[in-house]
């Protein structure tokens, strides 16, 4: 093709619509959609002044074709054939053809035809077939009586989602008006997020979820209002926890003989103390008095569990013991261990308790009052100071530096975790995360499967001396009396700065922080000056102030 001739060609493609021409990958290509340029008014005017291209009769057939002549090729076009004569007949009978087709022979014909067309009109088939092959389901489910098929889709929305699809139409927001998938949607969030669930309880709004039968269910437009009200009050709790706002309040345990809080453990009702002045205090969580002094340990206590039926402590005496919850009468006293029981946890019929006599007891607790030793793990060279557990395996550390990893199953040791370098103190384990605190005065993140060491953490100055995580952060308390919050996940990005790691740095205590625990909303810890602290990231006022005990906001339904 000539240049001159090009340019023209190239010229005359633009001139038409992309449809045309888009997805060839030349201009000689490109020349088959010209066949509809007689279509185009302003294509035809431009035809006419083109050099070398030239209309040539044919015969005078019907069907009548034109064909323009470009360069060295020439390109058939059919000219729209007029409404008229033959073609409404032979029309016809291709219908009464096609329809006595079973379906598979009309898919294939229909193939085989929009394969001999052209781009231009395939482009017109696609436009008359994509309305036709949408669908709204959602209004055409319940004109079926199909309401609840509608209601079980649009259930998987998430906020976002069902925002955009109320306003989809009438029919669409009548559905989910009516399946009160507002409510659905919060409830979902109630069952897999333990902060919603706090909120919900602290709130006073989780009576309105669920089936419940003791109060008038809202209508869908509450929970639509209330959504948004309890995303501010997340992201009012992320805030206060990141900016280190709180409400602190404190119990003066005032032991008698001698001072120091070594152990606790909470629930929304009480907390559970175990004192140097080797006695177990429960406390009225709202009141914050003791309601109950339990004794028989001849020395300090220095760890505890509990679950709805039992207590079980370990202390200096060397003897673990068993309460009963309820009464605090004593069930069963363990004597296995020559020295301290320093540490112990219990979970699903298994106990495993540690000692400063260099050993890990695993016990096998049928009932409060059936408890047998099954295994004794030795391998550490000093005292073991703390162990967790769980279906797969024991985890344990000691004063001689190390971590190591026992099979739950078989008691078999598997591996060592080694890095610290002075005694490690405390440590939890949960999935492949073991976070631990020494007292290098360092904390560090191990993953168990390989025992590679992910992350090294810097800031307290004394012995970190207990350490909590969750799936957002990680609490610890040394003995410099300061309580630290990190950021978990950046903990976890090799490429997040040492700067950004911690949060807040909390300083209330006046002597050695000794154990911690922590929730979405606060954080209660005990120390060596003979307090326990709760710290409220809950109910605090946006200047910072405290508002007490009573909830930040509390959401009602009033019926009319």
């Amino acid at each position: 093709m000539e240049p001159e001739m090009e340019d023209k060609t190239l010229e005359l493609v633009c001139s038409v619509p992309r449809s045309l021409w888009l997805g060839c990958s030349s201009v000689a290509e490109s020349l088959c959609a010209l066949r509809c340029l007689q279509s185009l008014p302003s294509s035809r005017a431009h035809n006419q002044n083109m050099p070398g291209m030239e209309p040539q009769n044919t015969d005078d057939l019907s069907p009548k074709r034109t064909v323009l002549k470009l360069g060295n090729g020439v390109v058939p076009r059919s000219r729209k054939r007029p409404s008229q004569g033959n073609y409404d007949t032979e029309k016809d009978m291709c219908f009464q053809l096609f329809d006595q087709w079973t379906e598979t022979d009309q898919v294939e014909f229909v193939e085989h035809l929009i394969s001999r067309m052209c781009h231009y009109q395939h482009g017109h088939i696609n436009s008359y077939l994509k309305p036709m092959l949408q669908r709204d389901f959602i209004t055409a489910l319940p004109a079926q009586g199909l309401d609840h098929i509608a209601e079980n889709i649009l259930s998987f929305l998430d906020a976002r989602s069902l925002c955009s699809a109320e306003l989809v139409c009438k029919e669409w927001q009548r559905v989910i008006s009516e399946g009160m998938l507002w409510k659905k949607l919060i409830e979902r969030m109630v069952l897999t997020d333990p902060l919603w669930k706090g909120l919900s309880e602290r709130h006073q709004w989780e009576k309105y979820l669920f089936k419940n039968r003791t109060v008038e269910v809202p209508p869908n437009s509450y929970y639509h209002s209330l959504y948004p009200k309890i995303i501010q009050d997340i992201e009012t709790i992320e805030a206060n926890w990141r900016c280190g706002r709180h409400n602190l309040q404190r119990i003066q345990c005032r032991s008698e003989n001698s001072k120091g809080v070594y152990c606790l453990q909470y629930d929304d009702e009480k907390i559970i103390s175990g004192l140097r002045d080797n006695s177990i205090k429960i406390w009225d969580k709202q009141s914050l008095e003791c309601r109950k002094i339990l004794t028989g340990h001849t020395g300090s206590v220095l760890c505890l569990q509990y679950d709805e039926r039992v207590i079980v402590t370990g202390s200096s005496d060397s003897t673990v013991r068993v309460w009963d919850v309820g009464s605090g009468e004593v069930l069963n006293t363990l004597i296995h261990h020559n020295e301290a029981v320093l540490h112990l946890r219990f979970c699903n019929g298994l106990m495993v308790t540690c000692s400063k006599d260099r050993s890990i007891a695993v016990w096998d607790m049928a009932s409060p009052t059936d408890i047998s030793l099954r295994r004794v793990l030795v391998g550490h060279r000093a005292a073991v100071n703390v162990v967790d557990f769980d279906d797969k395996y024991i985890v344990s550390a000691s004063g001689d530096r190390t971590i190591k990893v026992w099979s739950t199953s078989t008691c078999e040791f598997v591996r060592t975790l080694n890095g610290h370098k002075r005694g490690i103190a405390c440590l939890q384990y949960r999935d492949r995360l073991v976070v631990s605190g020494s007292s290098d005065n360092t904390i560090r993140l191990w993953d168990i499967e390989c025992g590679a060491c992910l992350r090294v953490l810097e800031g307290h100055e004394e012995l970190v001396r207990c350490i909590r995580f969750d799936n957002k952060r990680i609490v610890s308390g040394a003995y410099d009396g300061k309580i630290k919050v990190w950021d978990l996940h950046a903990a976890l990005d090799p490429r997040a700065p040492a700067s950004t790691l911690c949060l807040r740095t909390l300083v209330e205590h006046s002597g050695r922080v000794f154990r911690l625990q922590f929730d979405e909303f606060q954080i209660i810890s005990s120390s060596h000056d003979d307090t326990i602290l709760i710290w409220d990231f809950l109910n605090v006022s946006p200047n910072g102030q405290a508002d007490g005990r009573s909830p930040s906001r509390t959401y009602t339904y009033i019926s009319r």
